[in-house]
């Protein structure tokens, strides 16, 4: 199975900025996992397990059926448009920021692969050609709008060296008929294999 691929759904990267600036600020809460990272990574919920919106685990044992809007997704029409996307039961949505200067140390999640029955889709909302972001240490490019599957249980690793703070749209998705039916699809690009 191919471990990387940019998917063939464009997204408006102007329409995805505007939604990020209507946000409330103040939603954004420190990731949880310290351990794996330098600076200022945070995650703004947008479906968590029962839509409470200071809920930013991607809970593995949770039943799709268990996750829920946020009251903030409620206020973003366009992301609630990007997610509707993507034909298939959705997990945890969340907005991903990495700040300016900050790094992901070099790690692996566990069953975020096709393979597994669960993937993560990333949406760039903001990023910038300084964003080095490594899967089994080949650099994966990711621009804004763009909708890319990667094989999380691969190792992977990022540093934001760029002027902005990086911001994607991170999807957790079953696999279903649909999802089959696109990656074997011509439309989709591998990357990795």
């Amino acid at each position: 199975m191919v471990d990387v691929l940019k998917l063939p759904f464009r997204f408006d990267p102007v329409r995805l900025k505007h939604e990020l600036d209507r946000l409330d600020t103040s939603g954004w809460i420190r990731h949880y996992n310290t351990r794996d990272y330098e600076g200022d990574w945070t995650v703004y919920p947008l479906r968590s397990v029962g839509g409470e919106s200071n809920h930013i685990y991607a809970d593995p044992t949770a039943k799709a059926d268990r996750y829920a809007p946020t009251p903030a997704l409620s206020g973003c029409p366009y992301f609630h448009q990007v997610i509707d996307t993507f034909e298939c039961p959705k997990l945890s949505v969340r907005l991903l920021r990495l700040g300016i200067g900050s790094r992901i140390r070099e790690h692996r999640d566990y069953c975020l692969g096709f393979d597994d029955g669960e993937i993560r889709i990333h949406v760039p909302v903001v990023t910038s050609p300084e964003v080095e972001f490594y899967v089994d240490s080949e650099r994966i490019v990711m621009r804004e709008g763009e909708s890319w599957y990667i094989n999380f249980n691969l190792p992977h690793r990022l540093y934001n060296g760029g002027a902005v703070d990086r911001v994607h749209l991170v999807i957790d998705c079953v696999v279903n008929d649909w999802i089959r039916s696109l990656f074997a699809s011509e439309s989709c690009s591998a990357t990795l294999k």
